[in-house]
């Protein structure tokens, strides 16, 4: 993966601004000795905030840029001047990240349409400045509140690709060559397994100038779910698809057998896949006559739409495209809200090695002086700010 420019895994640094601190400040002016308090309030620590964006389908840009930080708040001044407000890190994502803690797995946030802002980190409020804190019998309060400190946490973000329809099966069941024949799309395709080492998406068209996404998602071998093979890296893609193609080769020994396979590692991944409309599609049927066609359609699995698809030849395509589109606009097939669980530290160790992100991400920074023991009060010690 090296050589790829597809990353859909990064972990990051994240840190938001602290609120600056309230003045003390003291009113003094001609013809106004005992003018009071007038100190303002500091301003608020920037916020860390993810974005939506379409442009984006990788999470490229924030594999080299592991350190997300926020402007702090400015302190308040004098004649109630509120202190600037600390700039905001926002960070541009592509639609369809999730974000979790990389301490815990605690999932926190996922964002999955454009333009969608998320705060993953508030700044911090700043402080009081002192003309709040007067009152009838504490007209001269030399104190202030101080800012509210900065968040920092280290967080796991995950690119879950948006499809109308994935395609699950195992290496070499023609995926990729469906995907390159039916859309636009250009996906190494090769006579050996794993050819597929990233997911494709590809438009496909349909009548009437409607379109639909197809998924390639890199080929799935029984246990992969427990991290065999490409392991979980690409199990997670398919979560977001709102339709599941199924692919099988005609010229395999049991095709219920690999389907049954296939739907067992979707189910020990995410028991809630279970829940997706599938479709079943025998893959390379060029090479099968009608009457063998008629003795392997009594053994494919029972409940689901089948069809006998030749990419190569074009057999039953037109077919595949009508039966995909009439399950994607099924009333009962909307994608509904996915429900993200929080990952298992001891697996998420693990993801983190396999996709090398397993160091520790340490950013040292200078704390800024406190300056609270040196604030000017600009007013003269000797006076006397008690009512006379």
């Amino acid at each position: 993966m090296a050589e790829s420019n597809f990353v859909d895994y990064v972990k990051i640094y994240c840190r938001s601004g602290k609120g600056g601190r309230g003045s003390t400040h003291m009113r003094r002016e001609k013809y106004c000795p005992n003018g009071g308090p007038d100190g303002g309030d500091g301003g608020r620590g920037g916020h860390i905030i993810l974005r939506g964006n379409r442009n984006y389908w990788t999470l490229l840009h924030l594999k080299y840029d592991r350190h997300a930080m926020a402007g702090h708040g400015e302190s308040g001044s004098k004649g109630r001047s509120f202190g600037k407000d600390g700039a905001d890190k926002i960070i541009e994502v592509p639609c369809g990240t999730v974000v979790y803690n990389a301490e815990t797995g605690e999932y926190l946030c996922d964002v999955t349409e454009d333009g969608q802002e998320v705060i993953l980190l508030k700044g911090g409020r700043g402080g009081q400045g002192n003309w709040h804190f007067k009152t009838a019998t504490r007209q001269a309060p030399r104190f202030a509140q101080p800012g509210e400190p900065m968040q920092e946490m280290t967080v796991i973000m995950e690119l879950k690709l948006l499809a109308d329809v994935g395609l699950v099966g195992f290496p070499n069941a023609g995926k990729s060559t469906l995907l390159s024949s039916i859309s636009a799309a250009k996906p190494k395709i090769a006579d050996y397994p794993f050819t597929t080492l990233e997911p494709n998406l590809g438009i496909v068209s349909y009548h009437g100038g409607k379109s639909f996404v197809m998924a390639d998602i890199p080929g799935i071998i029984e246990g992969a779910s427990q991290g065999k093979g490409l392991g979980l890296r690409f199990l997670r893609h398919i979560e977001r698809n709102s339709l599941l193609l199924f692919m099988v080769p005609a010229d395999s020994d049991d095709i219920r057998k690999e389907y049954e396979v296939l739907l067992n590692e979707l189910r020990t991944f995410n028991p809630e896949m279970l829940d997706k409309q599938r479709v079943l599609a025998v893959t390379k049927s060029d090479m099968l006559d009608q009457e063998l066609m008629d003795e392997i359609e009594p053994t494919l699995p029972e409940g689901i739409p089948h069809v006998f698809i030749s990419s190569v030849s074009g057999l039953g395509i037109s077919v595949l495209k009508d039966i995909l589109w009439e399950e994607l606009n099924k009333e009962s097939n909307k994608i509904e809200d996915i429900v993200h669980r929080p990952k298992d530290v001891t697996r998420l160790q693990q993801e983190l090695k396999d996709m090398g992100e397993d160091e520790d991400i340490v950013y040292e920074y200078e704390e800024d002086v406190d300056d609270d023991d040196d604030i000017d009060y600009e007013y003269e010690e000797e006076e006397d700010w008690e009512e006379k």
